[in-house]
């Protein structure tokens, strides 16, 4: 068949025989039509490199991805990283872990955002090393190839600069001197020496950059691992009669801090409306006596910038947050954006709410519930922007005054695009302020909102219950990619949440909740004194809702009543803060027991010093015994060598022998196992030595 090529400028119409195929043929690409190198399969990458992964500082960001390229020639690779702040881009060199797989690391130490990608080329030089190795090994005649070999030498000192140039010059002058034998030649081209000039000076004109430059949200260590403590300031007068203040809040200060909790954090503490406030139990109807809902925010005396008057003033919250912070621990304030109807925004911008055809502006609900104490804001409204900027001020105006740390209520009924637009700005600003999620949700809202900016979110913990039930979660949370941008701060309850297990399961219930929360996450919260007296009365059978919820009213607690969870909690807390494995959680591994009511779960410390192995019996009312199966190489420990667990919270000393050990736990004494695993170094005769 007769072919003819006919030339077209952009391309080429191609004739065969008697029909002619007319079409254009793209020109290959400059330049890049030479890059050979593929890079795939990139790790940590969220949503393709849409969002960031988080990290705290000090920690070590493993990067990994896949790198090969067309033919058999040696695939080279660097990380390349900086912080938003540097201009100046460091390198890492990937390194070959199996079938095309490269990794690599580095250290994030300053808050805000690091910047990261991989670039990948042909190393023509360590190509020729390699072939040329085997040339020589089979006795072949080297006589052209070494010429190749002194070309690509030469070549890459023509172009070479810096200190490396300078030493790869005076190789390749060596090279040229007319006495150096073949041998000494060849010693010289197949050295290290050589091969590691020549990879400092190789030629990366034609390497592949991979095509999205990802980011990495690096917080401080307290977005990682923190105990969070909440109460209502107004029930801290001691007297249900009476309105509690900063300065009593103040006062709880050393409770707070003796059980070991590093944030308190505190409901809404602005004025209240009073048009459909609400009463006891949440009676639609209140009465003349009812305080409110501090979720029902704004009355005449001010909106989201302003105290509720029986709190105190700015200067007693200053003076609060400054005697925490002395205590070692900060205060997290609420951050609700909503407005009762008594808010100054309702008159001032009734853009910013729904206006339904009757002229009233339309209430919260989530129907069968209606909340007609509080007009959702409408972020939908033609004056977004001025909603968004006047929103923004009030972040500012608090940090302004102190805070860093945000509990933001029902983040999911309000715009993600400006959610992310606030917390990046603020976070631009003020790198160390941490925002947590509470939205109890559908799973993708709950993660979206966490690639979005959010640093922790609340977690579905409270109504996970079973060991496949937990099993399963927590498998979600720390073994997929989920982990990289979703921290978990794990609730035992809530003053929306009294679940069923702790309404039924008595003080063993508590403490095991307790013991999971803190132990399962690195961070977890408890709504006290509620928790720690184990109040247990819900509204009605089949209701979440707690009797005499302090949501409504003020409550008078005994916090130093005798049958208290505090010294239990205090004890947990420090067990947590002298043990590193219990500060993360990327290490949580689930081990078999032989009996559905016994969980049991390990941690270990990044650099593996420190470990600890959790059992928990899952029922409150019987004892369960059964025989764990430890993997004891994720362990570290050895088959067939001894070693002690230490149990942190009973003090007692077991010695164990390979992975299969018995436990028993009796829910009406301590109903968890915290061991501290403890490596034997040897065993002579009957001494054991231990880590």
């Amino acid at each position: 068949m007769k072919r003819t090529r006919t030339n077209h400028g952009a391309g080429e119409a191609i004739t065969t025989g008697k029909a002619v195929e007319s079409r254009i043929l793209p020109k290959p690409p400059r330049g890049e039509g030479r890059q050979r190198v593929v890079i795939e399969r990139v790790e940590p990458e969220i949503d393709c490199g849409r969002y960031p992964v988080k990290r705290v500082v000090g920690d070590t960001v493993v990067v990994e991805a896949d790198l090969f390229a067309d033919g058999h020639d040696v695939v080279q690779g660097i990380l390349r990283f900086r912080h938003e702040h540097h201009q100046q881009w460091q390198e890492v060199p990937l390194e070959f872990i199996t079938n095309d797989r490269w990794r690599a690391s580095f250290d994030v130490t300053e808050l805000g955002r690091y910047h990261y990608g991989l670039t990948g080329w042909i190393d023509h030089f360590a190509t020729w090393q390699r072939n040329m190795g085997k040339r020589v090994g089979a006795q072949r005649d080297v006589t052209v190839d070494l010429l190749i070999g002194k070309r690509l030498v030469e070549d890459a000192a023509n172009q070479a600069s810096g200190e490396s140039g300078q030493r790869l010059k005076a190789m390749a002058a060596a090279l040229q001197t007319s006495e150096r034998q073949l041998q000494s030649q060849l010693d010289l081209l197949l050295g290290h020496e050589i091969a590691h000039v020549m990879a400092d000076c190789v030629d990366r004109r034609w390497a592949t950059t991979y095509d999205k430059e990802l980011s990495i949200v690096v917080d401080r260590i307290k977005a990682r691992f923190s105990a969070w403590y909440e109460i209502f300031p107004r029930s801290t007068a001691g007297d249900s009669l009476t309105h509690g203040t900063f300065k009593d809040c103040e006062a709880r200060l050393p409770y707070i801090a003796e059980m070991g909790f590093d944030v308190l954090y505190l409901p809404p503490i602005h004025p209240i409306g009073e048009t459909h406030r609400k009463g006891v139990n949440n009676n639609p109807q209140g009465d003349p006596d009812s305080v409110g809902s501090p979720w029902a925010i704004g009355a005449r005396d001010g909106g989201h910038t302003a105290i509720h008057s029986d709190l105190g003033t700015l200067d007693d919250f200053r003076r609060l947050i400054d005697a925490a912070h002395a205590q070692g621990i900060e205060i997290a304030l609420d951050l609700a954006f909503q407005c009762s109807p008594d808010h100054p925004y309702v008159k001032q911008y009734p853009e910013w709410f729904t206006t339904r055809p009757d002229g009233t502006i339309q209430f919260a609900e989530n129907p069968p519930k209606q909340y007609q104490d509080i007009f959702p804001l409408n972020f939908e409204s033609d004056a977004y922007y001025e909603l968004w900027t006047e929103l923004r001020s009030v972040v500012q105006y608090w940090i302004d005054h102190g805070i860093r740390i945000f509990r933001v209520d029902n983040p999911h009924t309000k715009s993600f695009l400006f959610w992310k637009w606030l917390i990046t700005d603020v976070k631009d600003r003020h790198p160390e302020t941490i925002f947590l999620a509470e939205a109890f949700t559908r799973p993708k809202v709950m993660y979206h909102l966490a690639k979005l900016g959010f640093t922790q979110s609340y977690t579905y913990f409270a109504w996970r219950n079973t060991k496949t039930e937990l099993t399963d979660y927590f498998t979600e949370l720390t073994g997929t990619a989920v982990r990289e941008y979703f921290r978990p701060n794990l609730w035992t309850n809530t003053p929306d949440i009294l679940t069923e297990q702790l309404q039924h399961g008595g003080r063993p219930m508590f403490m095991a909740r307790l013991a999971l929360a803190a132990t399962l996450g690195s961070s977890y919260g408890i709504y006290g004194p509620a928790f720690e007296l184990c109040e247990d009365r819900p509204q009605k059978p089949g209701n979440e809702e707690y009797l005499n919820s302090e949501k409504y009213e003020i409550r008078r607690w005994d916090i130093q009543r005798s049958d208290s969870l505090k010294e239990f909690i205090g004890l947990i807390n420090r067990i947590r803060r002298d043990n590193p494995a219990l500060q993360s959680d990327g290490s949580l591994l689930f081990h078999p027991v032989d009996n559905d009511h016994l969980l049991a779960y390990s941690k270990q410390s990044p650099d593996s010093t420190n470990v600890v192995l959790v059992v928990v019996n899952l029922s409150p009312h019987h004892v369960h015994s059964g025989w764990l199966d430890l993997d004891l190489a994720a362990l570290g420990l050895q088959a067939g060598h001894p070693f002690q667990v230490h149990d942190l919270l009973t003090q007692a000393y077991y010695l164990w022998e390979g992975s299969r050990n018995y436990v028993r736990l009796d829910p009406y004494s301590v109903p968890i196992h915290i061991f501290s695993v403890r490596r034997t170094l040897r065993r002579e005769q009957d001494f054991d030595y231990f880590l």
